[in-house]
């Protein structure tokens, strides 16, 4: 039976000085873990949970199966920018990537901006302004139940999106699983190909990504047809995605995309129940061990209407800032949301926070 390991961090720091240097910084953000789980499992089923500070884990790394030593080095990797065309996304404090659906039936905001060009190029404009590092351009909704969308309609939906974008000198990615839609939307001025199916959908999408040296998020869906949400079956839903990441980041690095231009994404709310999306939630700083920067979008989705009196979507500000928080006190690098403007004010409003904690730490007296 196979096994498996994971290195867990579970207290984390605003400052390494409040752990008098006993911590390391995780994924090259502003946050800092003290402490570990070591978790091993066979199958899946867990056979041993051990904590550990940092001393004593490097200590005991020698003991433990080879991989701990490796993700130990992934946890405080640091990550270099992603470059998008004449842009430079720095990956030490989190980014916001702001959303731009050109769908008829997206959960949120679907039709707002289909076949409206003014109306969305100012949206776009203004998420640039408030501080949007990189603007997510999606033709199709993957909502649970939405329906298909062929190839020549989504790159009518999104090309020229990405061509006023890149106008304005945006860094763009595209939002698609189709290998027609990265190669029209690169084309037309995308540089970032992010795909829902981690590659996988589109038997042509992991060589043209490869190709195109462009950088990619893969994020973890469960579905392999044409419903990403089917099959969300897991014996333990934070160690399965974890294990699924790498087997997508491997693939990936096996088909010579560069460890550098791969971004990983836990996937929240895609074939997730609000059970089990709360767990990677609250788990995601052992994503770091996987070694690659780390984008969370779940702004405005449907969790949080579960947990707040069934809010509808425009509704849900209060809880996405809540979750963006919380995916920035676990070091995520990319936050795709929204609500642009809040976040970024909220982003900032931590961000000053963890400068202050790194400057501002009470000494004992001598």
């Amino acid at each position: 039976m196979s096994q498996s390991i994971y290195l867990r961090p579970i207290a984390l720091a605003e400052s390494p000085q409040s752990e008098e240097g006993d911590a390391v910084r995780l994924g090259g953000a502003m946050v800092w873990a003290s402490r570990f789980a070591v978790i091993e499992r066979e199958g899946t089923r867990v056979v041993r949970r051990e904590r550990y500070g940092v001393r004593e884990l490097e200590a005991a790394l020698p003991g433990l199966p080879a991989e701990a030593a490796e993700q130990w080095e992934n946890l405080k990797r640091a990550h270099a920018p992603l470059q998008c065309g004449r842009r430079t996304v720095r990956l030490d404090q989190p980014q916001v990537v702001g959303i731009l659906n050109v769908t008829p039936d997206s959960f949120s905001d679907g039709g707002e901006f289909l076949d409206k060009p003014e109306v969305a190029n100012a949206h776009a404009a203004r998420m640039l302004e408030a501080g949007a590092a990189i603007i997510d351009v999606g033709g199709e909704s993957t909502r649970p139940g939405a329906a298909a969308v062929w190839e020549g309609d989504e790159v009518k939906r999104v090309v020229p999106a990405v061509e006023a974008l890149a106008a304005m000198g945006a860094a763009i990615s595209v939002d698609t699983r189709r290998a027609g839609v990265m190669e029209a939307a690169l084309e037309a001025g995308a540089h970032v190909i992010n795909d829902v199916s981690g590659l996988r959908h589109d038997p042509r999408a992991m060589e043209l990504a490869a190709a195109a040296a462009a950088p990619v998020v893969l994020m973890h869906a469960p579905g392999e047809g044409e419903n990403l949400h089917e099959g969300g079956t897991y014996g333990d839903v934070v160690l399965d995605v974890f294990d699924w990441l790498k087997a997508r980041r491997d693939a990936a690095l096996a088909a010579g995309i560069a460890r550098e231009r791969i971004v990983l994404d836990p996937g929240v709310g895609f074939g997730k129940t609000l059970a089990e999306n709360l767990a990677l939630i609250n788990a995601l700083p052992l994503f770091h061990a996987l070694g690659q920067p780390l984008l969370v979008g779940a702004s405005r989705k449907r969790m949080i209407g579960a947990l707040s009196n069934e809010a509808p979507a425009h509704q849900r500000l209060g809880g996405s800032l809540a979750l963006a928080m919380k995916a920035m006190d676990a070091g995520v690098h990319l936050l795709r949301v929204h609500d642009v403007p809040e976040t970024v004010q909220a982003r900032d409003v931590w961000r000053g926070m963890r400068d202050a904690a790194l400057t501002d730490f009470a000494q004992l007296p001598a």
